[in-house]
């Protein structure tokens, strides 16, 4: 498995050709997953040095899943998988944002092509109850025919 090295500096992590990821407390980093063609987000999600180092040797995303506190690779039960075409750090190598061909109907759990299926209404009055607009609001599948549980 692919190790990651610890930086020697600040320069060398935002300047450096040299791949240092700063994982959190628990391990991780967010991973922020856009269509490699469309440019649309698909999903955010966290990645272990595990993940991180599975999706760099393979070329398919990997994730940690918090919930189920493990390494998933996606669409292994949906089919829905993704392919990076391209992986890119930020500046302080806390945070992963790759471009995927996305294959299958859609990448959300909930049968949506996107996890940002919602808008949230801005400029509200504080204390209010903020309705959310749902701006997808067609399924691309039926997510309890491919999660069977």
């Amino acid at each position: 498995m692919q190790q990651f090295a610890r930086p020697d500096s600040t320069a060398e992590v935002e300047e450096g050709r040299t791949l240092v990821p700063k994982f959190d407390a628990d391990g991780l980093v967010t991973c922020v997953a856009t269509d490699a063609t469309t440019g649309e987000v698909l999903m955010v999600a966290h990645m272990d040095a595990q993940a991180l180092a599975s999706t760099i040797e393979t070329g398919e995303a990997r994730y940690f899943s918090r919930s189920r506190g493990e390494l998933w690779r996606k669409g292994a039960i949906s089919g829905h998988t993704q392919r990076v075409v391209e992986m890119r750090v930020d500046c302080d190598q806390d945070a992963v944002w790759i471009k995927v061909d996305q294959s299958g109907a859609g990448a959300c759990h909930t049968g949506r092509r996107s996890c940002f299926y919602r808008a949230v209404p801005l400029r509200q009055p504080t204390g209010s109850t903020v309705a959310l607009a749902f701006v997808e609001q067609d399924r691309a599948f039926d997510p309890a025919a491919v999660y069977k549980k």
